[in-house]
């Protein structure tokens, strides 16, 4: 059974819903690593496309005659500030990985979400030495770390404000 964060508890468990939180970070996790890689690569050339494109023409269609360097600077500024939220996700969610002990929980989780392999993939990967059941329970285990441990880490109070 999960507890909260109580007053002066050593090793906080994380609840039900910050267990799917942690799951739905991992599930998204691969898509965030790719898409921070793409706007390393092509910062330079995402930001000119922005001013000279007519993505910046209009941030909002009643504005016909909108000011194309203003609008290209807002869009700009908008993709820099996702990509700072997928630093500190990813970043949250690589310290939590490295933290699991149970090493089969732990290639069970870098296969699944780590790597970005489907659930089935994952099942055909492990196959050979573990059931699928078993497989099952140590993607849950390793996931069940990982909150426990972003808990620790204040992760979840951080998260709720970022999304306020």
């Amino acid at each position: 059974m999960a507890m909260s964060w109580g007053q002066g508890e050593l090793f906080p468990t994380a609840n039900e819903a910050e267990i799917q939180r942690t799951k739905f970070l991992l599930g998204k996790y691969k898509e965030m690593t790719m898409l921070m890689h793409d706007f390393e690569k092509f910062e330079e050339k995402l930001r000119q496309v922005a001013i000279d494109g007519e993505a910046a023409r209009r941030i909002d269609q009643e504005d016909l005659h909108a000011d194309k360097t203003a609008n290209a600077t807002i869009l700009i500024e908008k993709q820099r500030w996702v990509y700072q939220q997928y630093q500190f996700y990813t970043h949250q969610l690589r310290r939590a990985f490295s933290l699991i002990q149970d090493d089969e929980a732990k290639r069970a989780v870098d296969y699944r979400y780590m790597q970005g392999y489907s659930y089935k993939e994952t099942l055909l990967f492990f196959r050979h030495g573990l059931s699928d059941s078993t497989i099952r329970r140590k993607i849950s285990e390793g996931t069940e770390s990982m909150a426990n441990s972003l808990k620790l880490m204040g992760f979840f109070e951080q998260d709720a404000h970022r999304r306020e």
